[in-house]
């Protein structure tokens, strides 16, 4: 096995745990790496006005993977006032490292898993007609567009004049919104391109085709949002009829598959959407399957940088317990697509399946898995901690 530099960036709060735990599980599993720390998060902004480094974006550039925890993000204003006092009044906005790192990079390819592992009392489940219950086997791979969208960082308020000019020539902003006062109101734009566009969708396709399944469902809003929405949906239709005839195109409207997902949800295998439709679809099928303790994510670009991260935020009231008791399985299966990116497959799988047994034994559990209240208490309830579940799965590898 080749040895990987491994840029592991902990972050905030429970970031730092989990990433913690998910290095051990790697060496137990004879992982063959050497890891770099990479500084970001909230408390890089208070000291040194920025919560992405230049030097953690330069070991990125140079080692190309990356490991994420998590990190925490708060409103305009308290992060200004959160500040280190000689940083304060200087102008300086604070913007979510993660997104100004996708952008960086043109991670623009996102992947979110969602897969139920046999045993997990956490899955979802429905009633039949005759007053019993099923439990759908879910595979569902998200294919989120990672820098554009609603999350283009694109925004005004009290526009300057050439941007409220612009506006004010499209008909119905001057119908609906020219008369009001103009620093009431609030502007973010929603930025979808072809290439970007192409490229998530043809990632979907691959994905699809790779693992023999029939079809890919866009999921947008094209009979409101027609720029944007109806110009992904047509462009998936042009591809697939050009390069991928065997694979179908379905379409759903965002607020309808909100609901489908929890009627038929193992009837969606592969989902493509823009920036913010996708982190909402992800989480609620991350609901399915175990809420986002199970949620991992990977992100790729252009370049040849990934980063992988479970979706799941800070979670800053568990990050000072004396005992963790948060579940490490997202960045465990993070870890997975990790390996599975730089062709250790036969490693992800391993490690894979000694999560799949310790689930399904259901012997060791987090607090989330036994359904209840996170609090240190959990841990005298019979809830495993953090580094417990961890010795678990390594037991199995």
């Amino acid at each position: 096995m080749e040895k990987r530099t491994i840029v592991a960036m902990p972050g905030d709060g429970i970031g730092k745990v989990v990433l913690e735990e998910c290095i051990r599980l790697l060496d137990a599993a004879g992982f063959n790496a050497e890891y770099v720390n990479g500084d970001i998060g909230w408390e890089f902004w208070c000291k040194e006005g920025n919560p992405l480094p230049d030097r953690t974006i330069q070991l990125l550039e140079k080692y190309k993977i990356g490991l994420f925890g998590a990190i925490t993000s708060k409103p305009k204003d308290k992060a200004a006032a959160e500040l280190a006092p000689e940083l304060q009044n200087k102008g300086l906005v604070y913007f979510s490292p993660i997104v100004t790192m996708r952008q960086k990079f043109k991670m623009d390819i996102c992947m979110r898993p969602c897969k139920t592992f046999k045993g997990n009392p956490l899955n979802f489940i429905r009633r039949t007609a005759d007053g019993g219950f099923e439990e759908p086997m879910i595979d569902t791979m998200i294919f989120r567009q990672n820098t554009e969208g609603l999350y283009s960082g694109v925004e005004w308020s009290n526009a300057p004049d050439i941007v409220w000019n612009a506006m004010m020539s499209h008909k119905k902003f001057a119908a609906n919104y020219g008369n009001h006062p103009r620093e009431e109101v609030f502007i973010s734009a929603r930025i979808l391109t072809k290439k970007y566009t192409e490229r998530i969708l043809r990632a979907a396709f691959e994905y699809a085709k790779e693992r023999g399944f029939k079809g890919i469902t866009v999921c947008e809003k094209p009979n409101v949002i027609r720029e944007t929405s109806g110009m992904m949906l047509k462009l998936a239709q042009e591809i697939s009829k050009k390069d991928y005839p065997e694979i179908a195109v379905w379409d759903t409207n965002v607020d309808a598959q909100m609901m489908w997902l929890t009627k038929n949800p193992e009837n969606y295998n592969v989902i493509v959407s823009s920036n913010m439709f996708a982190d909402i679809l992800s989480d609620g099928f991350a609901g399915l399957i175990g809420g986002l303790g199970f949620a991992s994510s990977a992100q790729f670009g252009e370049g040849g940088v990934a980063v992988f991260e479970p979706t799941h935020g800070s979670a800053p009231k568990y990050a000072d317990f004396e005992t963790s008791i948060v579940n490490p399985i997202a960045m465990f299966l993070s870890a997975c697509m990790m390996l599975d990116h730089i062709g250790e497959k036969e490693l992800s799988k391993k490690i894979q399946k000694a999560i799949a047994t310790v689930v399904e034994e259901g012997k060791v559990r987090t607090y989330d898995m036994m359904k209840l209240r996170g609090c240190q208490e959990v841990i005298n309830q019979g809830a495993a901690s953090t580094k417990q579940m961890t010795d678990a799965i390594i037991s199995k590898l």
